[in-house]
């Protein structure tokens, strides 16, 4: 059998509204509070099922990770070990999203391969079951699975899913790579964040407790954020580097986009309680 290429399955970025460490577990890991929320700047992948069991990745960035650390043949792989799949796949890789940049990018890209395969390969787990496989690939991967913005405890496993505003974001992507090992190793970071409930989080200013040690380490982050914070209220993503502001019209982020220095990229982006993953999915 030739399979058909079913074309477009998106991997969106996401933004971590706010960020609290709340200290850090017996095993390295850290106790978190945080708030995703996707928006529609997103990876492209299309998968192609195949008789053979090989997985194949074509992308538009070869070589800048290694197959045996790519999060896209990794998951691919686990589904296969997990359900005993004996098909295989090619897939294409059209790779949009910024690299080491606090969006997510890389977990995203795992979990629309899993939810993809589970649906072109007929494996038919639910999607706690991929958030299982997933959660092993890394702490972000099931938020993507599951597809809806939510509120994240523990190591970003334990989700709720909210409902926050959808406004418009003007995303800024310094010229740099920030280590999330790093950030989290650092002694400076700091730890002692209390656990909150979610209504009392969600009726506070928000912030990302990483930011402040990020800025003092990565100047290029400090002067990127500090430039958008003259424009809307801003803070930086994950451990960064990227940093957003918010905007309430898509054509306030433009007209800042428009004034943007030459040295930095940037795009601007709706922020969605529903992954555009999920609405694909339904196409299947």
């Amino acid at each position: 059998m030739t399979a058909p290429l079913s074309l477009g399955w998106p991997a969106p970025a996401k933004l971590n509204l706010f960020l609290h460490v709340n200290g850090r577990r017996d095993d390295g890991y850290h106790e978190l509070q945080t708030l995703f929320q996707f928006v529609d700047h997103c990876d492209y992948l299309d998968f192609k099922v195949t008789d053979k069991p090989s997985l194949i990745l074509h992308s538009n960035m070869s070589g800048a990770v290694a197959d045996s650390d790519n999060l896209i043949l990794r998951a691919a792989k686990s589904l296969k070990e997990h359900t005993q799949c004996q098909l295989g796949a090619e897939i294409w890789l059209d790779k949009r999203l910024p690299m080491g940049g606090g969006l997510g990018g890389g977990s995203s890209d795992a979990a629309t391969t899993l939810v993809a395969l589970n649906a072109l390969w007929g494996t038919g787990l639910p999607p706690k079951e991929l958030a299982k496989i997933g959660l092993a690939l890394g702490a972000d991967v099931p938020v993507f699975i599951n597809g809806f913005s939510a509120f994240a405890e523990g190591v970003g496993e334990r989700l709720k899913d909210v409902a926050p505003s959808e406004p418009w974001y003007l995303v800024l992507v310094p010229d740099v790579h920030v280590s999330t090992a790093e950030v989290f190793q650092d002694p400076q970071l700091p730890r002692n964040t209390p656990k909150l409930t979610l209504e009392s989080l969600m009726s506070k200013p928000w912030r990302n407790d990483c930011q402040e040690l990020v800025v003092k380490r990565y100047p290029q982050v400090a002067k990127t954020l500090a430039w958008l914070l003259e424009y809307a209220p801003s803070r930086m993503t994950g451990t960064g580097a990227c940093v957003f502001g918010q905007f309430e019209q898509e054509q306030q982020a433009k007209d800042v986009l428009a004034i943007l220095p030459a040295s930095i990229n940037g795009f601007v982006a709706k922020g969605l309680n529903k992954s555009p993953l999920m609405l694909r999915l339904a196409q299947h």
